[in-house]
């Protein structure tokens, strides 16, 4: 097997041609997340021909994942879902380079991620991680592919892009100059699978059309597409916020999630903590464990699970000799939870499972 008769569908297009391939073979890709967007962003990255795709993602398949993260198997519940990604497509993929990190993107470790790509893909749900990609690709003059979502919408742009004038495309501070604090992911909002697979192949599309200096990317607009209406609109973006001022930024901002900030200490109890108090039975009896999120891969026992949605502290029964523990998927929703009971009842022990259950598995469950 060679490249002509694998991409001979693709080479066929006038547009894209031999040429263009070898563009796309030459072409390395950095895909942040691998989960709904970036699952599918990578695959259909490598089955393009792209030379080498680089995978960062610090969390495990989850049971949940599975109606929207399509790459992924029941067999690799609990798995990294890097590792997975990787081996899927080296067995489909055989001319793509693909290399992963399994761990989170942070603002020690962004710089060397970006370095050595030509193109940056956002396939993540945290705002804190889409505004430090944009910020970092910024002041490193890397394009950023941006996709988001929420409920049935979603949203791609193509970022920092250098001008024929010497100059670049708008960036995300651009789109949204703040950060916003409450607005809920797709584990807390929920989503469509469909939603997920349409805005992931826009993504991929402006990647290849970057890459094979191919029809008119999407640079200083942001394309708004809703799947129950099938409508879609471009908003207009004007370059203003200038890498001087994402600089200042950078320097200030520390791309901690939102709801993560002012966390009361008090109110924590981190993995290793809670491990030893299950495995000692007599401290175990008296733990009431609390999932605030439906259908979570808990790897202990869930006493009750009461959706962050439908947590009313007046509702709950409460037992004054037993200690709370409130778990979620990261433990921000169920921060929520552990305020308003705390709230209610300022003398009960409540506390929040830090970093939930992803944390969790990533520091004790073996």
């Amino acid at each position: 097997m060679n490249k002509n008769q694998l991409f001979k569908r693709q080479i066929t297009l006038s547009e894209i041609g031999e040429i263009g391939q070898e563009k796309l073979q030459n072409a390395s890709v950095l895909v942040v997340g691998c989960g709904g967007l970036g699952s599918l962003i990578a695959v259909y990255l490598a089955s393009s021909g792209i030379g080498k795709l680089h995978l960062v993602d610090f969390d495990t398949v989850d049971i949940t994942n599975l109606h929207r993260q399509v790459f992924y198997t029941l067999e690799d519940v609990g798995k990294p879902k890097a590792a997975i990604l990787r081996t899927f497509i080296e067995q489909r993929a055989p001319f793509t380079e693909v290399s992963f990190t399994n761990k989170p993107v942070t603002k020690e470790n962004v710089f060397e991620l970006i370095e050595n790509v030509d193109i940056v893909v956002d396939g993540t749900d945290s705002l804190p991680t889409k505004y430090l990609l944009n910020d970092a690709c910024v002041l490193k003059n890397k394009p950023l592919v941006y996709g988001s979502l929420y409920k049935f919408d979603g949203y791609v742009a193509t970022f920092n892009v250098l001008q024929k004038d010497g100059s670049y495309s708008a960036n995300l501070r651009d789109a949204f100059p703040e950060m916003a604090t409450e607005i809920p992911n797709c584990e807390e909002a929920g989503t469509l699978n469909s939603i997920v697979g349409l805005i992931a192949t826009q993504q991929v599309n402006e990647v290849l059309k970057l890459v094979t200096k191919t029809g008119k990317p999407l640079t200083n607009e942001l394309l708004i597409y809703n799947s129950l209406q099938n409508t879609q609109l471009k908003i207009k973006l004007k370059p203003s916020v200038l890498e001087a001022n994402i600089a200042k930024i950078f320097n200030m901002q520390t791309y901690v999630d939102a709801l993560c900030v002012g966390q009361n200490p008090d109110l924590q109890i981190s993995s290793q903590e809670l491990k030893e108090q299950l495995s000692i039975q007599s401290a175990s009896k008296n733990l009431e464990i609390i999932a605030v999120l439906n259908n979570l891969d808990v790897p202990f026992k869930v006493d009750k699970t009461i959706h962050i949605n439908d947590f009313d502290a007046e509702k709950i029964a409460v037992d004054f000799n037993k200690t709370y523990v409130m778990i979620c998927q990261r433990g921000l929703n169920s921060y929520k939870a552990t305020e308003r009971l705390k709230k209610k009842y300022p003398d009960l022990k409540v506390l929040n499972l830090t970093g939930g259950i992803s944390t969790y598995k990533t520091q004790v469950s073996s």
